[in-house]
Formats: structure tokens, C-alpha cells, sequence
């Protein structure tokens, strides 16, 4: 069940209930593809960096190690000994980039395996199965996600097969849920709003999709290659004709400053690879904006990343070893960079909520950005 708590404009302050816990909104989903996050980082890190959602790929774990193995080690919490909520993305948007060659028919998608090369058949009813048996807390459709840049038509015929696509994703969750061995029955199921640039398309699917009453909604195609500006044009077009007691995602993005920007735009769920692809490059986040550990200056830097920060890498070792280390190729590096951006972007969600709780979030926006911008 979705409860709002508070709204400031059309920002949003909720709570999920869920068969795993509840997840307070705005929420950072962390991103761990394979049943893990990038960079040695465990799940009892994950318990003390304040993470509330893990976020897991259909498509890469249906390769590797396959979603019946999953299964019948008791689904993807116990395999990673998890309790908290996951969500697993689709495969849609993998099948999309890393397939290369591919066919796209109204029954699904035929692509090689891009570990193996060997052919896979996905469609809605493969995908939800897949998730089934992972027995994710939220499956997320299965949909086509165009280029932004994609043809007008292209994307209207692309748009409509989602929306086919997402009632036989539902149809098939319904009928999973109901058997008797299903390991998650309470599974939920987000639909996904596309059309690319187009705001006429993007409304009319939100509308379309809206009627199917999931259990939340989310914004895909976006940080695909269009500009910020179009990105924001976007979701303020489209959001306000997805249903509004219900939990609005918007998929891959991003930056602090995008998701300030959207959660201003009434978005409560996000997920992004910036803070542990950024980390392992020793790239990292801080309240005055981001720094490249590699470069000279910290080499004799006695600071933690970043003053205050409670993270593990802040509360106990110096930008100059950990530099070292990241130098000298050392896997603690990455990850102790990882840790810190993955807390500093859980912080600030958490922030973010106490803002809207304290009805202080256009203030707080303002604070925030400045302080990243101005260094």
C-alpha cells in the first residue's frame, strides 16, 4: 500500500508497504545488476550505508547464473541474504542495448546472449516469469525503450506495443501469483510510461497505462541521450497523467541534481549506476561538489573525503591513502569509494525527506545545488 505523507507543490513525501518492509519516498534504489553491487561491496554494507531498496536485472541473471537456480535456492533475497525490498528491472532496456542483433515482434524479442552468444527469446510473459522466480518485492513490465531520438512513427507503434505488452505482463504476474509454489505471491507490479521526446505520446501512454492499475509507475527512456532541460520538460509533462496515489519512478537517473529536479517534478523512486560507476573511478560525490581522487593535490590530502560524512570511508581513513590505494590498483579503493558515494546519495535522500517532512524542500533544493556548484 502507497500513503502520501506530505506534499510541498507537486514533490511528494510517501511511504510503500511492501511484503519486505516499508520503503520511505524519495528513495535511492542501489543498483546491484548481478545480485551485487560493483565494488566488493556487501550486503551488510548495504544494511549500514542506509540503503532501503536493492535494485537486480532480470536479463543478466536469467544469463547468469539463471533464474531457476535462483529459485531453488529460495529466490534472489535469500540468495543474497537480503530481507530488505528489491526490485528487479526487466531486461527490457538490456535486451535494447546490449543485444546488438535483435528482432522485436509483438510476441517479444529475439537476441544472442552477450556473455555466450547463444539465442534468447524474451517477451512479457518470459520476463514476469523470470521475475517470479527471482521473487523480487517489485517486477518491474517488460517494455521496448526507443532511442530519444528515434522516428515519430517509430516511437507511436513502439509506445502502443509497451502498452499491449504491459497487460500481458499483468495477466501473467496475476496467474503466477495464484499457484501454489510461487515463492513471492504479494509480488508487485510497476508499468512503464514511453515515448521518447514526444510529449502528445508520452501522455496518451500514461493515460493508457493508467486504466491497467499497477502497483506503481514508472518514466523510461529518459537519460538516454536527451538534454537535462528535455528530460525535466518530460517528466513535468507527463507525471501529472500518471495516477498520483500511486509511486512514480523515474528509470536510470542520475545525478544529485537530476533527482532534486525531479523529485521537485513529483518523482519518489530512482536508481543509477553514477554513484558506484563514478566511485570505482575514484570520482566522488560531496556536499561542494565532486572530486577526482586521482588528481595531485590529495597525494598528501590528511582529510576524509568529505568532513562530517559517516560513511565508512569518511569516519576512518584520509583521501591520501585512499588515493594511494586506487593508484596501486588496490580493490579496497574502489571500494571504500564506492561506500561513500553510495551513503552520500542514501544521505541525501534521506535529507530530502526530512526536508519535505519540515515542509523546507524548496529551500533545501536551493542549498543543495549551490553548494555542489559552487566550488
Amino acid at each position: 500500500m502507497y500513503k502520501i505523507l506530505k506534499t510541498e507543490g507537486r514533490a511528494k513525501r510517501a511511504q510503500l508497504e511492501t511484503v519486505h518492509g516499508t520503503i520511505q519516498t524519495p528513495v535511492f534504489m542501489n543498483v546491484g545488476t548481478v545480485a551485487a553491487i560493483k565494488g566488493a561491496v556487501s550486503t551488510e554494507d548495504l544494511e549500514q550505508i542506509k540503503t532501503q531498496v536493492e535494485l537486480s536485472n532480470t536479463y543478466h541473471l536469467h544469463v547468469r547464473p539463471g533464474d531457476q537456480i535462483i529459485r531453488q535456492l529460495g529466490g534472489l533475497h535469500k540468495f543474497m541474504s537480503w530481507e530488505k525490498p528489491i526490485l528487479t528491472d526487466s531486461g527490457g532496456f538490456q535486451v535494447f542495448s546490449l543485444a546488438g542483433l535483435r528482432k522485436i515482434k509483438e510476441e517479444g524479442v529475439y537476441f544472442n546472449s552477450h556473455i555466450d552468444g547463444r539465442k534468447i527469446f524474451m517477451g512479457p510473459e518470459e520476463s514476469i516469469r523470470i521475475q517470479s522466480n527471482l521473487a523480487s518485492t517489485i517486477a518491474m513490465a517488460f517494455d521496448e525503450c526507443p532511442s530519444s531520438v528515434a522516428e515519430r512513427s517509430y516511437v507511436e507503434a513502439s509506445a502502443a506495443r509497451t502498452a499491449r505488452w504491459l497487460q500481458r505482463c499483468k495477466d501473467e504476474l496475476v496467474r503466477l501469483n495464484g499457484l501454489e509454489d510461487t515463492i513471492n505471491k504479494k509480488q508487485l507490479l510497476f508499468g512503464i510510461n514511453q515515448g521518447a521526446v514526444y510529449d502528445d505520446i508520452r501522455i496518451d501512454h500514461a493515460r493508457r497505462i493508467s486504466e491497467l492499475d499497477c502497483d506503481g509507475y514508472a518514466l523510461g527512456g529518459l537519460a538516454v541521450g536527451e538534454s537535462h532541460e528535455q528530460m525535466y520538460h518530460v517528466i513535468e509533462e507527463t507525471v501529472p497523467y500518471l495516477p498520483q496515489d500511486k509511486p512514480t519512478y523515474l528509470m536510470g537517473v542520475g545525478t544529485p541534481a537530476n533527482i532534486l529536479e525531479a523529485v521537485e517534478r513529483g518523482v519518489d523512486f530512482f536508481d543509477c549506476v553514477y554513484p558506484t560507476r563514478n566511485g570505482r573511478h575514484g570520482h566522488l560525490y560531496t556536499n561542494h561538489g565532486k572530486i577526482n581522487l586521482f588528481n595531485a593535490k590529495y597525494e598528501l590530502d590528511e582529510r576524509p573525503i568529505e568532513e562530517g560524512c559517516a560513511c565508512p570511508a569518511c569516519r576512518r581513513y584520509s583521501r591520501a591513502y585512499i588515493r594511494h590505494l586506487l593508484k596501486a590498483k588496490e580493490m579496497l579503493g574502489m571500494r571504500l569509494c564506492v561506500l561513500h558515494n553510495l551513503y552520500f546519495y542514501n544521505t541525501m535522500m534521506e535529507e530530502i525527506r526530512d526536508s519535505l517532512d519540515a515542509g523546507s524542500f524548496a529551500a533545501y533544493k536551493k542549498k543543495k545545488l549551490e553548494g555542489m556548484t559552487n566550488r
